[in-house]
């Protein structure tokens, strides 16, 4: 590193955390080291750091480390953690809600309720802040978090502030084409008002039947694969008959088989092995192409 760039370093006030194992940081508590990892102390810190980054330094933004699967090898490059940083939630009369890309998706769901707003009360079974809820068009129980952004907030490798209106993009089924090198920092949701506890109720009642249907309180990364058009992937693997399947200490859910548990010691190797596996069988099986939700990345050791 060359002097200007240390002196420049010095200047930021976020943490930096150098070979940074990533099970620390992952859901499913699996992965080898970061090069770095760094948590800014707000927006200005983040904009600053990104302006001191190469444009060939591989970044990775994330959240709680849900939805993401870190080699054992490692991941050669930058992450950057927002959780519990860029959270800030704000309620703006008569019916809409910001939320940082930081705040987790169940925060936001209480926030929205608290003040007897409904639509997104899906939120509050989602594993994962905004930030992946928006990059990756979250859902469940029939709703989507796009359905009810009214603009979205970006930033660029150059600390450039963006507002992306949702008509501007192209949005589908967990997926949103957002322009390379910019990433979600905020949103502007607009919602519907409802009576006093209706979306604290509906809450209560979604996580009650996520409780019994999912496997809660066992290292998991959520779902492992997108629903295909028409069925769901949980039913495709159980029909394969690999509920309980094997890979080391990685098994794939008696409860759900669209997720995969991590029992302890289960390698990232583990936990791939049985990702290919599921979706071999069920192209041999049913002749249908399951796509990764999870988001694998690093190398292999």
């Amino acid at each position: 590193m060359s002097g200007s760039r240390t002196n420049a370093a010095k200047e930021l006030c976020g943490r930096l955390l150098l070979d940074e194992p990533m099970a620390r940081h992952s859901s499913w508590r699996v992965g080898g080291a970061a090069d770095r990892l760094y948590i800014p102390s707000d927006l200005d810190d983040l904009c600053n750091f990104l302006k001191q980054q190469g444009e060939a330094t591989p970044l990775l933004w994330l959240g709680l480390g849900s939805n993401l699967l870190v080699r054992d090898g490692g991941f050669r490059g930058t992450v950057i953690k927002l959780a519990g940083v860029l959270n800030e939630l704000q309620f703006e009369a008569p019916n809409q809600v910001t939320a940082g890309a930081g705040a987790t998706c169940a925060k936001v769901a209480r926030f929205t309720a608290e003040h007897a707003l409904g639509g997104v009360e899906f939120l509050a079974g989602i594993p994962g802040t905004m930030g992946g809820a928006l990059a990756m068009n979250a859902g469940a129980n029939g709703g989507e978090i796009w359905d009810w952004v009214e603009s979205a907030e970006t930033l660029d490798r150059s600390g450039k502030l963006r507002v992306r209106r949702r008509k501007e993009l192209n949005v589908s089924y967990r997926h949103v084409a957002l322009p390379a090198n910019e990433w979600f920092i905020r949103a502007r949701l607009s919602l519907q008002p409802v009576p006093a506890g209706q979306a604290g109720r509906r809450i209560r009642e979604l996580l009650a039947r996520r409780a019994e249907t999912q496997p809660t309180g066992e290292f998991s990364c959520g779902s492992v694969f997108r629903n295909p058009p028409g069925d769901y992937a949980g039913r495709l693997i159980e029909r394969c008959g690999l509920k309980g399947a094997r890979c080391g200490a990685a098994r794939i859910s008696e409860k759900h088989a669209n997720f995969i548990i991590n029992e302890g010691s289960a390698s990232a190797r583990d936990l791939e092995d049985l990702i290919m596996l599921a979706r071999e069988r069920v192209r041999s099986e049913f002749n249908v192409e399951l796509d990764a939700e999870v988001r694998i990345v690093g190398e292999k050791p």
